[in-house]
């Protein structure tokens, strides 16, 4: 079949505002389509398209939000939201089934500006990086106030954040960065942004199939990047962190297709595919040649005069396309 048109309903101009979607109102246009258009249930498909949106969330893709990625044009998320919506539009018919993961925090992680304190009892602001350096000569230790919250000594939460910053320095990792609250459970930040929430609900009901959430990111002592698993599994005593998630290559392999898009490019969307790839080289490398990236539905991190993920995001699909992945665009012909 080959592309449909975008429904009259999307508004391209709502894409950066959090609003209601009207479900009955979309659950009766989408069986109306389904019917103009004559969709199969998904059931039907012949070929298997899976859909991985990482980390869809208000919270970085709506300008005024917590990490909005602005990327370097500084409404990159914005933009990416749109073209996202209308490939999911008008490849209604090819688009078997569809996961969302959603990065899910509270207050008291490792990652946050409440776990750490300096001498004069100040929080660190966001965007430090912490290493095992600073943690080690004091200028960064463990604070003592949350310990018993975390059901933690306040000796063991020093030697944890210890051993977690030099787990990431020794497997190459980013430092360990202080991020703004983001993602908090609950919070508005943390849902779905409205226009693809809205696109989920119609190609839900319209192919006769239930979207998946995934979440991720909600263990106390580790950053969760990766949809498939945290960056650093255990404790300083050996003790579980967080276990891989083994669900998406077992979906790639019985999947024709696995098409992957989210915020941000250089984080989360990164490290879910660098995870996945080591899970395909461990199986069959060959299964590479099914997952393709869209790239212009994904943007880094850039914090303009802090920071600045560009080349890192850049150089980590150069090196997926390597490997045997498809780098491509959602007006590409490629389903």
């Amino acid at each position: 079949m080959s592309e449909l048109p975008i429904p009259e309903f999307f508004d391209a101009k709502k894409a950066e505002t959090v609003w209601r979607t009207p479900y009955e109102e979309r659950a009766g246009q989408a069986r109306k389509w389904a019917h103009q258009c004559g969709l199969q249930p998904a059931s039907a498909d012949a070929t298997v398209t899976r859909l991985l949106l990482v980390d869809e969330q208000n919270t970085f893709s709506i300008p005024g939000f917590e990490l909005f990625v602005g990327g370097r044009s500084g409404r990159a998320a914005v933009e990416d939201t749109v073209r996202l919506c209308e490939f999911i539009y008008r490849n209604l018919a090819k688009i078997t089934h569809i996961t969302a993961t959603m990065d899910t925090h509270r207050a008291m992680q490792i990652f946050h500006a409440v776990f750490f304190v300096n001498e004069a009892g100040e929080h660190p602001a966001p965007y430090t990086d912490i290493r095992a350096a600073e943690l080690l000569s004091g200028v960064w230790k463990f604070n003592p106030a949350i310990a018993d919250e975390l059901g933690v000594a306040p000796e063991y939460g020093q030697q944890m954040a210890l051993h977690y910053a030099e787990e990431l320095a020794k497997k190459g990792k980013y430092a360990l960065t202080i991020w703004p609250y983001h993602a908090m459970l609950g919070g508005i930040g943390h849902a779905l942004v409205s226009s693809i929430e809205e696109a989920l609900f119609f190609h839900s009901v319209a192919r006769n199939t239930q979207y998946e959430i995934e979440i991720k990111g909600d263990k106390t002592f580790t950053e969760n990047y990766s949809a498939i698993g945290p960056e650093v599994l255990t404790g300083p005593m050996g003790e579980t962190l967080g276990k891989r998630n083994s669900k998406f290559i077992e979906q790639l392999q019985q999947a024709d297709k696995l098409v992957i898009a989210g915020q941000a490019k250089s984080h989360c969307v990164a490290w879910t595919v660098q995870d996945l790839l080591d899970d395909i080289n461990a199986v069959d490398p060959a299964l590479a040649k099914r997952v393709y990236l869209l790239e212009d539905c994904s943007s880094p991190v850039v914090v303009s005069g802090v920071v600045d993920h560009t080349d890192a995001a850049n150089a980590a699909f150069a090196k997926f396309a390597e490997a045997g992945m498809n780098i491509v665009k959602s007006t590409d012909n490629f389903l």
